[in-house]
């Protein structure tokens, strides 16, 4: 306040800045102070805080007569969060007010519950976008806290231990100016002799004179607010550098119950010239009866921050179940509804308006259990992160039981409720005004729930007017979930394409995505290869995630057993004694394991969908000359699948559009199958005939066992039941500087590897189809991290990080390694235009 007593002083008490309460009571600050204090907070370490009022107090005394005994007088200055023994704390007596409203609004600061949150959303102009999530306490329709404000810094460029430091002052950039309304002018282009930036080794920022940029501010806006939970996002813009950027973000005004969250956080921009260095998981989080404390909770976030902060991500991929909501069923309000012996009385059973707010009650209060949970949340402050969504993230297997079943109205009403939270947390989107409900009519339509009365009571929601164009949205509203699919393309830096697609809004037992949908989606991916191969920075990388593994091994004559009608005494037994009742499912009283056998795309009813989407990405992969590489999840094991041209065919894999890998990486935190499990389905893999020209198989990835544990038997190769998470970085060509992808360059010509590719004997999809593929595994230099990344042939290393020993905190784990190549596409041979031709009936067909 001394700043602001000199400002009347020198200015008087009507001064521009006046921050001056109009009422009497000395307790209640005015809203500009409140909007001031929250942008200008005083560090809550700062010793010289009070360096204002001792300025103000030495220059308005009177002085001594000179030549006197007496000293020059000082004043007494007691740090302001330093309390005595005896001190009173002077909150501890507050005026009854509102939860979220006149407390948070006086003070200037806000109770966060959970965050902040990192989202990266894509890339455009060379521009970064992102944004940053906060869930702070209370709120409501009433007068609300003021807005809070992020305020956004450049620390200049990420620089090796023993680099030069350069500072971004001085270095002869124009400023950017105003970009889609934000005052960008702070930002500084860095000086283009800064030394190339190695990418696998200690980093540390510039520090001294001139090295960061002056705040951008950015004002958050109110997504969501009831009397519970207010949700903010901030949107960020980062103009991308010919250097790697390292940026900061605070939120002044925050208090942070506990926990070792805080509202200062550091993220990494890759260069213009350069592909993002990507993390990729799964599975995060237990299933219902896991022992947590016997899997060490979430150890291997540990690695993830070890890695990030050795080799900054700068993204990480989720490919569904980011949090596990089963409980609901358990221990949360559906624990009545599950318990309901007769399948026709479950389907049956009412969602009404208490039993939708008590769910919304249950699905909000464990996201912030689970996003505040360590070390998860300090990754999910600093690494940015882009989601899709699987049945966990709702509740187990959702979409994948019988169709009258899940037509129930409580699978209705907890799809729309999951999917809220889902859009809040997961995309920091505002949600739909409101969800199913089996008592307001307006909720109850196929094609959206209507605004219902009471839902909104006491509750604001913000009406979005623009969808960001990084999202592919469906053609219709799911089955089940009542809104459109969100699938997602946006780039990865300047060689690196990614598409996520939605399977879980528009899944059924019978199809995982409408063939309308697919039309928009192939449309889009088709639009965005054709313009980049037209730029100046083609997209030579394709990342599809598709949650689900597609290369996998097959499990029908498991299907044919558990749906047979040898299974058919065993589930009446089942219904009327409870015989074998943890081989049943507390749904729709099918085998408990069908529905995620009936999740996979192997399984039979997904295989014509299946045929025609791999069909597609090869054409593209063919049209565009890209190389795809899919992602999945789900099956908590870690492997590596892939199709190829059928060796017959004698198509390098540098040329063969048909050759894409499947990078199996389950669960990072959830516990693994056991050992029999991986080990039958390591016996299973043969080798499939997708088509005449398409072979697949999983290939020989781990040639030993993480640490010195023994988690497979020794002829097992593919598959590996630990938890684990996969690393991805592009081997990029040398720049005029020398670096690669961060890098110095290592010298190595890797054009001979190019020419060992073409030549390499295949006998068939049990042996290397190329030279990445020798010797995969702890040995390859994808395992390497002093050689991870960096080749310059632009192929992409892939490293999937194995947890040894499940018992350990620290979450210590061994590495495997293989190269993914470009694709140099030199002309489609007839047999793939005729192919390619007969497509167009299949997407017509129903699937």
């Amino acid at each position: 306040m001394a700043s602001h007593l000199r400002d009347d002083i020198l200015h008087g008490r009507n001064h521009p800045g006046d921050h001056s309460s109009g009422t009497r009571w000395r307790h209640e600050e005015s809203r500009s102070y409140a909007r001031h204090a929250l942008a200008n907070p005083r560090e809550a370490d700062g010793r010289d805080g009070s360096k204002d009022l001792a300025d103000f107090l030495n220059s308005t005394r009177i002085e001594g007569p000179r030549g006197s005994a007496a000293h020059r007088s000082k004043p007494l200055m007691v740090p302001g969060n330093v309390r005595g023994p005896g001190a009173q704390n002077l909150s501890a007596e507050k005026p009854t007010v509102a939860v979220g409203e006149a407390t948070q609004a006086n003070t200037g600061t806000m109770e966060v519950k959970c965050g902040p949150l990192l989202n990266y959303r894509r890339m455009e102009n060379e521009t970064w976008y992102g944004s940053v999530l906060i869930v702070t306490k209370g709120g409501g329709l009433g007068e609300g806290p003021v807005a809070p404000e992020l305020r956004l810094r450049t620390l200049g460029p990420a620089q090796t231990v023993t680099s030069r430091q350069v500072g971004l002052n001085g270095a002869g950039g124009d400023p950017y100016g105003v970009v889609n309304g934000v005052d960008y002018g702070g930002f500084e282009q860095p000086s283009l002799a800064t030394p190339a930036l190695s990418n696998g080794v200690q980093r540390q920022e510039t520090t001294g004179g001139g090295s960061s940029s002056e705040d951008v501010k950015v004002e958050g806006t109110k997504l969501y607010s009831d009397p519970a939970n207010t949700f903010w996002r901030f949107d960020l813009q980062v103009p991308m550098q010919q250097s790697e950027l390292h940026c900061e973000y605070d939120i002044p005004g925050l208090s942070f119950p506990t926990g070792e969250k805080r509202d200062k956080q550091n993220f990494f921009i890759p260069a213009i010239s350069e592909s993002m260095r990507i993390m990729f998981h799964s599975c995060n989080g237990f299933s219902v009866g896991t022992d947590e404390n016997a899997w060490s909770g979430p150890a291997l976030w540990n690695d993830v921050l070890r890695v990030h902060q050795k080799t900054p991500f700068h993204v990480m991929l989720g490919g569904g179940d980011q949090i596990y909501n089963d409980g609901i069923r358990v221990h949360g309000p559906l624990r009545e509804w599950t318990g309901i012996g007769n399948p026709k009385k479950r389907r049956e059973y009412p969602f009404p308006e208490k039993l939708r707010k008590d769910c919304d009650n249950y699905y909000v209060d464990n996201y912030i259990r689970w996003y505040s949970m360590e070390p998860f949340a300090s990754a999910n402050g600093q690494i940015p992160q882009l989601n899709i969504w699987d049945d966990h993230d709702i509740i187990d297997g959702f979409g994948s039981y019988v169709d009258e079943f899940m037509r129930c109205s409580v699978f209705r009403g907890i799809g729309g409720t999951a999917n809220k939270y889902y859009l809040l947390f997961q995309h920091h989107l505002a949600p739909p005004v409101s969800t199913f409900t089996t008592d307001a009519v307006q909720t109850t339509s196929n094609q959206g729930a209507g605004a219902d009365p009471r839902q909104l009571e006491n509750t604001f929601v913000l009406e979005e007017h623009s969808i960001d164009p990084s999202y592919i949205i469906g053609s219709k509203p799911g089955p089940y979930v009542a809104e459109h699919s969100r699938s997602i393309f946006c780039r990865m830096g300047a060689r690196i394409g990614f598409f996520g697609i939605d399977a879980r809004t528009e899944r059924t037992r019978k199809q995982v995505n409408y063939p309308e949908t697919y039309h928009i989606i192939f449309d889009r991916l088709r639009k965005e290869l054709s313009a980049s191969k037209a730029s100046s920075s083609p997209i030579t990388h394709l990342i599809v995630l598709l949650g689900i593994p597609i290369a996998y091994p097959r499990l029908t004559w498991l299907e044919n057993i558990f749906s047979s009608p040898l299974i058919a005494p065993i589930k009446f037994l089942n219904k009327r004694f409870g015989f074998g009742g943890g081989f049943f499912n507390h749904f729709d009283g099918s085998v408990d394991l069908l529905d995620d056998l009936d999740d996979h795309y192997t399984a039979r009813t997904h295989k014509k969908e299946r045929l025609y989407l791999v069909e597609q990405l090869q054409s593209l992969s063919a049209e565009f000359s890209v190389r795809i590489t899919i992602l999945g999840g789900d099956v908590h094991l870690a492997a590596v699948g892939r199709f190829y041209s059928n060796p017959k065919l004698n198509v390098p894999v540098l040329h063969d559009h048909r050759y894409i890998a499947n990078i199996i990486s389950s669960a990072i935190v959830n516990k693994p199958p056991p050992q029999a499990v991986a080990n039958l389905l390591a016996r299973r893999n043969k080798i499939h005939h997708l088509d005449p020209d398409t072979d697949e198989t999983l290939m020989t990835f781990f040639d030993r066992d993480p640490g010195n544990s023994n988690k497979t038997s020794g002829w097992n190769h593919v598959t590996m039941p630990s938890r684990n998470f996969a690393m991805i970085t592009e081997n990029h060509e040398p720049g005029a500087n020398g670096a690669t992808n961060g890098h110095a360059g290592n010298g190595t010509d890797d054009t001979t590897n190019l020419s060992r590719q073409s030549t390499l004997k295949v006998k068939d999809g049990h042996s290397c189809l190329h030279e990445g593929e020798v010797d995969a595994g702890s040995k390859h230099k994808a395992a390497d991290m002093e050689q991870h990344g960096k080749g310059s042939d632009g192929s992409l290393d892939v490293c999937i990080r194995v947890e040894m020993d499940q018992h350990d905190l620290e979450g210590k784990t061994q590495l495997y390694g293989m190269t993914i190549p470009i694709l140099k596409y030199d002309g489609a041979a007839e047999n793939v235009m005729r192919k390619r031709d007969a497509i167009q009936g299949i997407i017509n067909q129903k699937v």
